[in-house]
């Protein structure tokens, strides 16, 4: 007679090796998905079908974005060396321009002794028309010496955001588009790319960041998607320290050419003449 218990022994051990078999057979299809070419296009399907918010409706509201500080204008004040002026940050001052009522300023900072002229009118000729509070958000760029631009929209109370990836993220978020998870992992790992490997990184990280922009433009206008994002502002100003953009690859060029179509990059690009 079979003992009951090395039955029931026998039954787990089966129904283990089942779950098991289940387990591998799962792990398996997983690995022949991300091994195919074909789950690139899983991708590109999710972005494509994601809700982007055109440059051109109406605005993030800015209270929830940034807190209501008793009806007081909301301020963003960034510091950033003239020596490698952010040029993303500049970009991405135009656009909001575009959408908000902005009262913007530059000052420079007693930590350095002087700014090119260019930079000292980065935004235009600033004439305060109307009273503060009629605008909906201030702008203040000071040149300073700083390793890396730092952005507050909280004077007293907050930490500063360091770097231009963050702080250029920060600013895009500012008009309202939603994205999904993966367009956004995609937007955030572009803006990355562009400033450790294209701007900041040696020159075989930017042949080999030029050809994965090269084949990603192959299949879209824009870096992620559809429309202009906080990856091609980023990716574009990254080109422009680089001074590689004439070497570009055609895709590249392209893209390049579709950005300076449009007036904030093409009033950046006077900047750099």
């Amino acid at each position: 007679e079979v003992d009951p218990s090395l039955q029931a022994l026998e039954s787990r051990q089966e129904e283990i090796l089942k779950r098991l078999y289940e387990l591998k057979s799962a792990v398996d299809g997983l690995s022949k998905m991300i091994q195919t070419p074909d789950a690139d296009f899983d991708v590109t399907n999710i972005i494509q079908t994601d809700e982007f918010s055109p440059l051109t409706t109406n605005g993030a509201d800015l209270d929830l974005m940034l807190g209501k500080d008793y009806g007081a204008l909301k301020d963003v004040v960034i510091n950033a060396n003239p020596s490698q002026p952010p040029l993303s940050l500049l970009v991405l001052h135009s656009l909001l321009c575009e959408r908000y009522k902005i009262l913007s300023a530059v000052h420079t900072h007693s930590s350095v002794k002087s700014v090119p002229e260019n930079l000292l009118k980065c935004f235009g000729d600033q004439t305060k028309k109307q009273p503060r509070h009629e605008y909906q958000l201030g702008f203040t760029l000071i040149w300073k010496d700083v390793p890396k631009p730092q952005m507050k929209f909280s004077i007293q109370t907050m930490c500063p955001i360091e770097g231009e990836g963050n702080i250029a993220r920060f600013l895009f978020s500012l008009f309202g588009p939603k994205y999904n998870a993966v367009t956004s992992t995609l937007i955030d790992s572009w803006v990355d790319t562009a400033i450790f490997q294209l701007q900041e990184g040696s020159s075989k990280e930017r042949g080999a960041v030029l050809r994965s922009m090269n084949a990603a433009l192959g299949r879209s206008s824009w870096l992620v998607g559809s429309e202009l994002s906080v990856a091609d502002v980023v990716a574009w100003c990254a080109l422009q320290h680089t001074g590689t953009a004439n070497a570009a690859p055609a895709n590249v060029q392209k893209w390049m050419k579709s950005c300076e179509n449009l007036a904030p990059f093409s009033s950046v690009m006077k900047l750099l003449k």
